[in-house]
């Protein structure tokens, strides 16, 4: 199973300029980790991937601490690059564990129109909410279904 969450609530894009890769989650994103964790913390996940933004680190922080695993950075999911993100999605197909892959709003639609094109059944709505989780399921190599899962409200 893959774990494709994207970010959770981070402060204003235009706060940070040139250096938004810096942008941390705001109060509201804290509490998505935490909820992040409380949804994936029983799977049994051995690896944990990271776009290099502070925010995707953050967002992924509370189950690979949870885990005991570290975050490993993968430029392949900062934003604007798709293609290289889609190509390590179907990398980790062959992993035989459970993968969480931190990445972008832009990123992840297009990683999952690129499945789609190949077959990739979705279930559970189409959109890529902050916060948000898509588990993705395989057997021998093959893309079999994905299911969504939006991100808690909290008030």
């Amino acid at each position: 199973m893959i774990y494709l969450i994207r970010h959770a609530s981070s402060g204003a894009r235009y706060d940070f300029g040139r250096n938004d890769f810096e942008r941390p989650l705001d109060a509201h994103g804290v509490l998505q980790a935490e909820q992040i964790k409380e949804a994936l913390h029983s799977q049994p996940i051995q690896k944990v991937l990271s776009s290099r933004a502070v925010r995707c680190q953050q967002s992924v922080a509370p189950l690979a601490r949870h885990l005991n695993l570290e975050i490993e950075i993968d430029p392949d999911l900062f934003e604007g690059s798709h293609t290289a993100a889609t190509t390590l999605i179907k990398k980790i197909l062959t992993a035989p564990y459970d993968v969480v892959a931190c990445s972008h709003g832009d990123v992840i639609p297009e990683i999952l129109g690129d499945l789609i094109n190949e077959g990739l059944q979705i279930r559970g709505g189409r959109s890529c909410a902050k916060g948000s989780i898509w588990a993705l399921s395989f057997s021998e190599d093959q893309l079999l279904g994905s299911y969504y899962s939006s991100p808690p409200a909290f008030q």
